[in-house]
């Protein structure tokens, strides 16, 4: 194929390739996540096989065969600082960079990334403030990997 035949198929070409590689990487985290846990139930059942045999205590199931493998952690109250932090300096940057480049009006477009910036920031004084008031935040603080009973 010629050199200018390739020009009339690139602009549909593009779009083709980047939704088949989107949904062929979803796929592959699908099939990746799957063969992880096929493996982890293998693995578990030839523990409880062998435990059996040796007429030891069978080891019961641990907690994330029943869950997803993403298990939710509600944020902390440093994450609203770190969030508020970095959306508030992108938008600073992504502010003086548009003025400079393409003038004041189009700089207003980062007012939106700082709004956000701001709203966590203001999250994050408020659940303090509540901390100090009656001792416990609105979110509860916990070191990492540590479950809550609520």
């Amino acid at each position: 194929m010629d050199l200018i035949g390739l020009k009339h198929i690139m602009p549909f070409l593009i779009p083709i390739v980047a939704i088949v590689m989107s949904l062929g990487i979803g796929m592959l985290a699908i099939w990746v996540d799957y063969r992880k846990k096929r493996d982890m139930f293998e693995l578990h059942h030839k523990e409880r096989l062998v435990a059996i045999e040796r007429g030891m205590e069978i080891p019961p199931l641990p907690a994330e065969f029943f869950g997803g493998a993403r298990t939710w952690r509600s944020p902390v109250a440093g994450d609203y600082l770190r969030r508020g932090l970095l959306w508030g300096l992108v938008g600073l940057g992504i502010g003086i960079a548009l003025w400079v480049n393409q003038g004041l009006e189009t700089a207003t477009w980062a007012l939106i990334p700082m709004g956000v910036g701001l709203a966590n920031l203001g999250f994050y004084a408020a659940d303090g403030r509540q901390r100090r008031a009656t001792g416990q935040g609105l979110v509860e603080a916990r070191a990492p990997g540590s479950s809550s009973a609520a």
